[in-house]
């Protein structure tokens, strides 16, 4: 995006590209159909920026959600949205808008080059160039747009977070967001694999405030919890180094603790004669039965006329509540989106400029910017793909002056 903003304001403009194929990373995006942004409003897309939101405001003002799709409209992508205003391919296939964007590039005569650059070549306060480890690329403006360190095999290692530094930039230390959860209980391993599509959950810090809420689709595993709802909790849940966070699992959001209370004593009522495990089969998928039973202190092949109201009572309270204990993150290079980057107050906000080095500028994941699961991290990278594009554009055309006067 940012190499097509710059060439359609006339710059002669070299991509170079470290994998052998283009958009590597948006290949996996949206489970491989790309949610290329939401459609939502600027202030509604704001609220679901957790961190720098405001640096971002003339970004994502001058280059909306709506623009964004009719950009990809424009290259012939036609667009759906679905739940959450989440906006996908027609086709639910990636491929797609990659293949957009090279044809928009190639339309624009961007010239494409597959190197690693290793370093900018600096002269007495003067960006020169970029030298890649095949060649050096003289320049009179450079936008480093290297992602994050996230999914590291699509070619995301970190690489601007240096570049940036030999230009006197500071790098906040990058983490995970969007990213699975490693639980203190070992229960979650001993239901690993198990799905469970309608759950809720309120995420608790070491002060009981409840940072998070919300209903869908989690998973157990080895080390604990995963699947899209715990990915979005996860960028609720900012500060492992200070605070510790628990995650409440309601298994029956259908049914106030009333009626929940109700359907437990017509099910042991009909199923007086039975094993408490067999009764328990009806409530919960399998694999839950064993861990329900331990923590609850109700024996497994206890007959359910024998269950008292107190150990009926503890059950209840775990399928409203089941608490697991949260120990931190996955490692950053299993998430979905790195969180830190590139000190936004050494970047101009409305062309995404360095203040430390003239010419120089940055772009999407490699910002200490990050966003919600829902199309909005997308929505980011367009943006400040864009305004990246425009300003190095202007600043390479000795037109920097004019061009901040249009903002």
């Amino acid at each position: 995006m940012a190499a097509l903003a710059a060439a359609r304001q006339g710059a002669a403009v070299t991509l170079v590209e470290r994998n052998q194929k283009l958009g590597r990373k948006l290949y996996i995006t949206g489970k491989g159909r790309c949610n290329v942004t939401n459609d939502c409003t600027v202030p509604e897309l704001l609220q679901c920026i957790p961190q720098n939101s405001r640096f971002l405001t003339s970004a994502l003002t001058r280059f909306p959600p709506e623009q964004v799709k009719a950009f990809f409209e424009s290259c012939g992508v036609a667009l759906k949205t679905e739940r959450g205003n989440r906006v996908f391919p027609c086709s639910d296939k990636s491929a797609d808008i990659i293949d957009a964007l090279l044809l928009a590039l190639r339309r624009a005569g961007v010239r494409l080059l597959q190197d690693r650059v290793i370093r900018l070549r600096l002269g007495n306060e003067t960006l020169l160039g970029a030298e890649g480890e095949h060649n050096f690329y003289p320049c009179k403006a450079v936008i480093l747009a290297t992602g994050g360190v996230s999914y590291p095999l699509t070619g995301s290692t970190g690489d601007g977070y240096a570049l940036a530094a030999s230009a006197g930039h500071t790098v906040i230390p990058p983490r995970g967001s969007l990213v699975p959860l490693v639980a203190e209980q070992d229960f979650c391993a001993r239901m690993q694999g198990l799905s469970l599509r309608n759950v809720a959950i309120q995420v608790k810090n070491s002060k009981k405030k409840t940072v998070y809420a919300e209903q869908g689709e989690l998973l157990f595993t080895h080390f604990g919890l995963s699947g899209p709802l715990i990915l979005s909790a996860s960028a609720h849940m900012r500060n492992f180094q200070t605070d510790r966070y628990t995650v409440v699992m309601d298994l029956k959001p259908a049914l106030t603790e009333e009626k929940l209370e109700k359907r437990l004593l017509r099910d042991f009522e009909e199923n007086a004669n039975r094993n408490f495990r067999h009764v328990l089969e009806g409530l919960v998928p399998r694999l839950m039965v064993p861990v329900l039973a331990e923590l609850s202190g109700i024996p497994e092949d206890l007959k359910a006329n024998s269950i008292t109201k107190v150990q009926r009572r503890r059950l209840l309270e775990l399928l409203k509540g089941l608490r697991v204990d949260i120990r931190g993150p996955r490692p950053v290079e299993e998430a979905i989106v790195t969180a830190g980057g590139i000190r936004v107050s050494e970047v101009d906000p409305r062309t995404m400029a360095s203040k430390r080095m003239p010419g120089l500028f940055l772009a999407g994941e490699l910002l200490d910017v990050d966003a919600y699961t829902g199309g909005f991290n997308l929505q980011i990278a367009w943006s400040t793909g864009h305004a990246a594009g425009e300003g190095a554009a202007a600043w390479a055309l000795g037109l920097e002056n004019e061009h901040l006067e249009a903002f």
